[in-house]
């Protein structure tokens, strides 16, 4: 398989390797207690020992052997610390070549233009080494920030998808942003 990477003007998008937990773990643990709703904040990490990590980028490796998710971490190129992650899963090929795009950032990186950096280098990397023609971004309703950093890169709303994922303890809906291979 082809190493899939992408280098934006301050950022390094690529798979998770092993040799990156203790960086990954450190940016975990720096983290900010939650800011609003959809920041998980600070979390215990206790569980995430190096074996478990290794095991995380192993079944990270296989799903993107498979063409079903690709997940990728955002790296800074100055100081290679591990800002985020974004990811990128297969909904459908065929004539369609379809996915989904999701992305984070560490809290403590916020309001730098991180985000928005690391959403068009992924898109950039799906479109041009993934070869996807569409890629879409489902949004819980109320998350202004997610919204506003879609609409920043490009994406347009298409419609409301009702009782679209289950989360929260209940079924909720999702916005649904989207961009084709070309604008």
């Amino acid at each position: 398989m082809k190493k899939l990477e992408i280098e934006t003007p301050r950022l390094i998008i690529k798979p998770l390797e092993t040799e990156d937990y203790q960086n990954w773990l450190t940016q975990h643990e720096n983290r900010l207690p939650s800011q609003y709703k959809y920041d998980n904040g600070k979390s215990d990490m206790s569980e995430c020992t190096e074996q478990w990590f290794i095991a995380m980028v192993e079944n990270h490796q296989q799903s993107a052997l498979s063409d079903r998710d690709y997940i990728f971490g955002v790296f800074h190129k100055k100081d290679g610390d591990h800002l985020g992650s974004v990811d990128i899963s297969t909904l459908i090929r065929y004539d369609f070549q379809w996915g989904r795009i999701g992305y984070t950032i560490h809290n403590q990186f916020w309001r730098q233009g991180y985000g928005k950096e690391s959403l068009n280098g992924a898109l950039e990397l799906a479109f041009r080494q993934l070869n996807f023609h569409r890629i879409e971004a489902h949004i819980n309703v109320d998350n202004i920030a997610s919204i506003n950093l879609a609409e920043s890169v490009g994406m347009k709303y298409e419609c409301t998808r009702k009782g679209f994922i289950y989360e929260f303890g209940e079924w909720t809906d999702n916005l649904v942003y989207y961009i084709n291979n070309g604008g």
